[in-house]
């Protein structure tokens, strides 16, 4: 089986592939035409991104990708000339929204849901906490992997450092609501009942009150009557973050890593899989971009001019030899790449790693996407 092979049959086998990578390594075009690839198979898929870059939507026909699904209409693929008979629907991850909906299917009634969703607190925790972005991503999958009107779901990650931080987001998130301090102060409210500082301890209690002469008493007020609240969810909020978690980790989810063969690209994407089989899974492939490949160059300079002529191709007097001059560089970046790539080999997993050419034009529309699907599998 080719390596392309091996990446077609993760289209076939697999319910979730999570692409994950570092900026600027074509991560994001990578997940747009394994969608359209799969398309093209007669699957119906989703692409799931979280932060869209202007360039998917621009390569898949649309003016900018938002928060609701949007199909890619056939027309585009027709104009492309490409037989589409499956579907391609891309979807923007709005971290609040998606929070709002993990609240409303959580809490017992509308008055509860609605004393969440205007706390304060809740308005800082649902767009601005650090991992919210990262768990509902997880969230967002979770919701939407069983949903029968797709065949294939692909998420694109972000593209940072901290790109597997999805990984234990749901742990994360919820260690953070239930630590101790957080468990201290919701005890000293529950035991009164009510908003005050007399079961406090004194030391406590004085720093408290400060805060409050800082910030306002209704401050104090809404952490509490959020904690209080969303106590009421926890148990159920617990036992979500951990089916989440679990799912990340199951047999229906692959994982993808792109690169490209820049040294400290590889460094990233072997760090990813590094920290992938700290969690108990392994990469299922890797996909290096922009790869230059050893061309022959013992062509003579009368040979390109004539293969030049046939094609009608006037370059000048020097043409042939900037022909052959530029053979030679792609031949020694080539070389270079080779040298780099063995980074990829040996590991523990044997992943397949596909390689996808530098394309001598920009990627930026579904024709020229098409080509980078042909190659990927």
């Amino acid at each position: 089986m080719t390596v392309a092979e091996e990446l077609s049959s993760l289209l076939e086998t697999r319910r979730v592939l999570l692409i994950a990578g570092c900026g600027g390594v074509g991560k994001t075009t990578t997940c747009a035409a394994l969608g359209l690839a799969a398309a093209r198979r007669g699957k119906r898929v989703l692409c799931l991104t979280i932060d869209p870059a202007r360039r998917l939507a621009e390569s898949l026909g649309l003016e900018r990708v938002r928060t609701e699904a949007q199909s890619v209409a056939p027309e585009v693929f027709a104009a492309a000339g490409l037989d589409v008979p499956g579907s391609l629907t891309v979807m923007m991850l709005d971290t609040k929204s998606t929070f709002d909906a993990l609240v409303t299917s959580l809490a017992k009634d509308d008055d509860r849901r609605q004393r969440i969703m205007g706390n304060v607190l809740y308005k800082y925790i649902s767009t601005k906490l650090a991992g919210t972005q990262e768990y509902m991503a997880m969230e967002k999958l979770y919701a939407v992997k069983d949903d029968p009107a797709y065949d294939l779901i692909l998420l694109d990650t972000p593209p940072t450092s901290h790109a597997l931080d999805f990984l234990d987001a749901p742990e994360r998130l919820v260690d953070a609501i239930d630590s101790p301090a957080v468990r201290w102060f919701m005890d000293a409210f529950e035991q009164s009942g009510r908003f005050s500082l007399n079961l406090l301890q004194r030391t406590a209690s004085s720093v408290l009150r400060g805060i409050g002469r800082i910030t306002g008493g209704g401050f104090l007020e809404q952490v509490a009557s959020f904690m209080s609240e969303i106590n009421e969810l926890f148990g159920g909020w617990k036992q979500r973050a951990e089916l989440v978690s679990s799912a990340l980790r199951g047999p229906e989810v692959g994982y993808l890593l792109v690169t490209t063969p820049d040294p400290m690209s590889l460094r990233e994407v072997r760090f990813f899989a590094e920290r992938l089989g700290t969690q108990g899974v392994a990469p299922s492939a890797y996909v290096v971009n922009r790869v230059h490949h050893v061309t022959p160059t013992s062509a003579s300079e009368a040979e390109v001019t004539a293969t030049l002529a046939r094609h009608g191709v006037m370059l000048g007097a020097d043409g042939p030899k900037r022909v052959l001059d530029a053979a030679k560089q792609e031949r020694r970046l080539g070389e270079l790449d080779r040298l780099h790539l063995i980074a990829l080999e040996g590991g523990e997993a044997k992943a397949a790693v596909v390689e996808v050419p530098d394309f001598p034009r920009d990627i930026h529309d579904v024709g020229r996407l098409a080509w980078v699907a042909d190659v990927l599998c």
